[in-house]
């Protein structure tokens, strides 16, 4: 272990003593400037921390082009250990200038008071591998951020800086890219994070755990975001820009940017405040959850999930916030006395506002227009949520809200009441009070289903609310900062995260089968490709992107005779290389729809026999058909988008081998190679991907034969064949 005893001098931070870095288990314990060598890799050995700062009061600069790397640059992220600095049971430290690569955490700060960081980069540390992929979602990517009173997040996902028990911490101009989450508070109190830009990043920008009376204001969160497809599936995958667990309150969310995030804030009350966690002896679960926030100016939009996210909470306030293009403006579940006022609540898939099970909340003076639903209040029946104590301790039914002169424009329905079902000892009352809003365009003003009880309808003057004073920091302006990348199409996921839209990036982007088409983006120049493995007759070019931006191309390889073909191409240009790879299936398939009423579990005769009197039929070069929330639409002609079968089949040749079928469906598949079956899953199932292998002896002419039903919702239908070598 080395021991460093410096001097501190006073004044400019040129006059702090140089030490040079070189080596784990360096013990900082007065203010220096460090220096490290251009190249120099120091693991983090023992995971106790490459720098170790112990001592309060000392300020710590990082000279320019200094950078403490824990690993070899081409180190896979989800292989990254250990900590870059380990500060702990010291007051008012200052770190300034740090730039690290290479850990799991860049900065862990465990007992520090008033620590102040100041002007770090940290950039290339741990994020896991995703499995889920364009086609379907892997559900083994989802987070469980539900658990951290161990520091669960820090061993499982990382950070670019974890900081613990310590109030009064300052965290300002951080830059956090190529890694999984930004900045974690766990029980920090009375914290400034400002200006900061923790951005395309595969968890969460930031998360605060047991944290209050904290200012985050003035940063960019954007694009943190795992779980989404664009046109295929929209998860989320709890991805946060702000994730807001266990019990917070009294935060100020200030004009941050978090858009294109899975959601732009997720708030939860926490297992422990609903009962489901042990909690200490005399714990009352009742006002249990997250307390008194403020959300104002923020932007949320564009989120895969919901823009603000905020359960079993109370006095909340989202005020002024940018809440559009996503599935869901507001999720608000059995919340109490939430206020939702003058946010710009447009384009949601699902709903502008959502609350179930809520109470006493106000949505005023918003303006909604072009959602499902603008608001939407509803009870129904939680039977596992009716048994927790905070439910038994809190629950009012759906009572006391209130919908007030706010504007609807082109929304489908303004606003729905719902009320399904009932529950001993759980009150299902319900009163909702609307009152001078304005509609424009809307199909349906008003629409009460079920047994809901319809609302009452009041003349009042405008709404009694002023729009909070609160404290703010920062000099940026990050809320419309990147207004080019609006809209959710701009979520482009890899196998470690979103794309950063800056660095060059090669992405399939269409497969025909008979031709696999990839975006290259971000190319220095005209970028040139070669073919280094691939059969006769198949080609590669390049051409440049008249839907992209000037570094954008599009690089198509296709095949021509009927079979596998598989192929590796090099893809070279100034600043970018790579190899792809992947496989042609060139094959004429023969595709044929129609809807049915008998049931293909039960009666598979019987559904198949109707494929002969109502069905639609084309000749398509590969079999991907992602029909969404739609039909099937060949040769000119469609169907309804629930209760259809798809039957294709095609015959190609193969040489002796063995072979892989993968298909991705939704619902039902079977899967069936020279009249032997060796795909079933013939049931209704989200996107699920399966597989199996066969064998040829001897070359031969392949009868490939698919079945597939879609009951109702999403549906997609995609298989591939690729040679095992």
């Amino acid at each position: 272990m080395l021991g460093l005893c410096l001097s501190w001098l006073q004044g400019d931070e040129a006059a702090l003593p140089r030490v040079e870095v070189t080596q784990d288990d360096t013990i900082l314990d007065r203010s220096c400037r460090v220096f490290i060598p251009e190249g120099t890799l120091i693991p983090d050995a023992n995971g106790n921390g490459v720098l170790q700062i112990g001592t309060s009061g000392i300020t710590v600069v990082f000279e320019p082009g200094s950078r403490l790397r824990g690993a070899p640059e081409d180190t896979p992220w989800d292989q990254l250990q250990g900590y870059g600095v380990r500060i702990r049971d010291a007051v008012g430290v200052s770190l300034h200038g740090a730039a690290l690569s290479g850990y799991r955490a860049g900065v862990w700060a465990s007992a520090a008071p008033d620590l102040l960081l100041e002007d770090l980069q940290v950039t290339d540390y741990f994020r896991q591998r995703l499995r889920s992929r364009d086609e379907a979602e892997d559900g083994g990517d989802w987070l469980w951020p539900h658990n951290n009173d161990a520091n669960e997040w820090l061993a499982n996902y990382g950070a670019a800086v974890y900081v613990e028990d310590s109030d009064g911490v300052t965290v300002r101009r951080l830059r956090a890219r190529r890694g999984q989450n930004g900045i974690c508070l766990d029980r920090v109190n009375g914290a400034r994070v400002y200006d900061n830009d923790c951005s395309f990043l595969s968890g969460w920008g930031l998360a605060l755990w047991r944290s209050s009376r904290n200012v985050v204001s003035r940063n960019a969160f954007d694009f943190c975001v795992r779980g989404y497809s664009h046109g295929v599936y929209s998860r989320g995958q709890d991805s946060a820009g702000i994730l807001m667990f266990e019990q917070c309150s009294n935060n100020i969310i200030a004009e941050n940017s978090a858009t294109h995030s899975g959601d732009g804030f997720f708030g939860f009350a926490g297992r422990e405040a609903l009962g489901e966690a042990e909690a200490p002896q005399g714990f009352r679960h009742e006002g249990a959850g997250h307390r008194d926030n403020l959300l104002i100016g923020n932007d949320f939009s564009d989120a895969p999930a919901i823009g603000i996210e905020m359960t079993f909470s109370f006095g909340n306030r989202f005020v002024d916030n940018r809440l559009s293009g996503g599935n869901y403006g507001v999720w608000a579940g059995y919340s109490q006395d939430t206020l939702v006022a003058g946010n710009e609540i447009e384009d949601n898939a699902i709903s502008g506002v959502a609350i179930e099970h809520g109470s006493g909340n106000r949505i005023l003076a918003n303006r909604f227009a072009r959602n499902a639903r603008g608001v939407e209040l509803w009870w129904d029946v939680d039977a596992a949520l009716f048994a927790t104590p905070w439910v038994k301790a809190n629950h009012k039914g759906c009572v006391g809200n209130q919908v007030a002169h706010n504007s609807f424009a082109a929304d489908r329905v303004a606003v729905e009441l719902r009320r399904t079902g009932e529950h001993e000892g759980v009150s299902r009352e319900m009163s909702t009070t609307l009152a001078g809003n304005r509609l424009e365009g809307v199909e349906q003003g008003l629409r009460v289903l079920d047994d809901a009880v319809p609302p009452a309808i009041a003349d009042e003057p405008e709404p009694v609310w002023e729009r909070p004073q609160y404290a703010v920091f920062g000099e940026t302006r990050p809320v419309n900062a990147r207004a080019a990348l609006r809209g959710r199409e701009h979520i482009v996921m890899t196998d470690w995260g979103p794309w950063d839209h800056e660095s060059p990036l090669a992405r399939r982007a269409a497969d025909l089968g008979s031709a696999h088409q990839y975006r290259l983006h971000g190319m220095a120049g005209r970028p040139q490709c070669a073919l280094a493995d691939a059969p006769e007759g198949v080609t590669a070019a390049v051409e440049a992107d008249a839907g992209g931006g000037p570094g954008d191309f599009l690089l198509r390889i296709a095949g021509a005779s009927p079979g596998l073909h598989p192929y590796r191409v090099r893809v070279e240009a100034a600043n970018f290389s790579t190899e792809l790879s992947g496989t042609l299936v060139v094959a004429d398939w023969e595709v044929t729809a129609f809807s049915w009423t008998e049931d293909p579990r039960s009666r598979l005769d019987a559904w198949r026999a109707q494929a002969q009197a109502n069905a639609i039929t084309a000749r398509l070069p590969g079999l991907r058909l992602r029909y969404g929330h739609g039909g099937p639409e060949l040769g000119g002609k469609t169907l309804p988008p629930d209760r259809f079968g798809t039957l294709a089949r095609a015959s190609l040749p193969l040489p002796a081998g063995r072979y892989r079928i993968v298909t991705v469906s939704d619902d039902g598949v079977r899967v069936f190679v020279n009249g032997q079956q060796f795909i079933e899953h013939w049931d209704v199932h989200a996107p699920a991907r399966d597989q199996a292998e066969f064998e040829l002896a001897a070359p031969a002419e392949v009868e490939i034969r698919v079945e597939h039903f879609e009951n109702d919702g999403y549906a997609q239908l995609e298989l591939d064949i690729e040679p095992l070598r």
